[in-house]
């Protein structure tokens, strides 16, 4: 059986996926514009320029005022410890033991991570992502979850396609986002933890002793 046979036969077992893909996006904003936190283990997987690179982690978000950006820390362990945090004002990357910190403006951030931020309540799924459809030529990780693409407007110069699977749920369990210049980086998220609460000093950076600051875009 293909790719495409399973998809369809997965469709069948869950009538919910073959659904209007309006309310499917609506399922989600609904469960995440009224989260105001989110903590949850992630892999980060890239592929591109014959590189594979996975790393791992916590992440967390909270939501911010209703015109600022969310609130955002990923704390990466493994294979390198490093650190990029978000306050809804600066973002910063910083790996420990470098003598630099990369600041910038959080509402300048063209960050892959970034997308994250309208989770929690920023704004609705299909304003982000024209063109958003059902996927069923793919076939979820985790079979009965729904798989949607579309194109994030704020990044259509750079993301040529966004992939996210979502669970009955309306959890987004795995973002998959297709660069223009044929690389791609996969979030998958799990032991999802919502509206715990969370201290405003996780979303604070101070540069230790001796490091420098520098102002400058933010890449993974």
């Amino acid at each position: 059986m293909n790719r495409l046979a399973v998809a369809i036969w997965l469709l069948m077992l869950n009538p919910a996926a073959v659904g209007d893909v309006h309310s499917v996006a609506a399922g989600v904003d609904e469960h995440y514009n009224h989260l105001h936190s989110l903590q949850a283990e992630f892999t980060e997987v890239y592929h591109g320029s014959g590189i594979e690179r996975t790393e791992s982690g916590t992440l967390w978000l909270a939501k911010s005022g209703l015109k600022k950006p969310g609130k955002m820390r990923w704390e990466y362990r493994s294979p390198r410890e490093k650190l990029f945090v978000s306050d809804g004002k600066d973002a910063w990357l910083y790996v420990p033991g470098d003598r630099q910190a990369r600041r910038t403006e959080a509402r300048k951030l063209d960050d892959l991570r970034s997308p994250l931020a309208f989770l929690l309540g920023k704004s609705k799924l299909e304003k982000e992502l024209q063109g958003l459809s059902l996927a069923p030529d793919l076939v979820p990780l985790t079979p009965g979850d729904i798989v949607l693409r579309g194109v994030p407007r704020a990044m259509a110069e750079r993301v040529s396609e966004i992939l996210l699977e979502v669970t009955p749920q309306h959890r987004i369990v795995r973002i998959v986002i297709n660069q223009v210049d044929g690389s791609a980086t996969e979030y998958r998220f799990s032991d999802q933890r919502e509206d715990e609460a969370i201290s405003e000093g996780l979303f604070e950076f101070k540069p230790p002793p001796g490091t420098e600051t520098v102002e400058s875009e933010l890449g993974p």
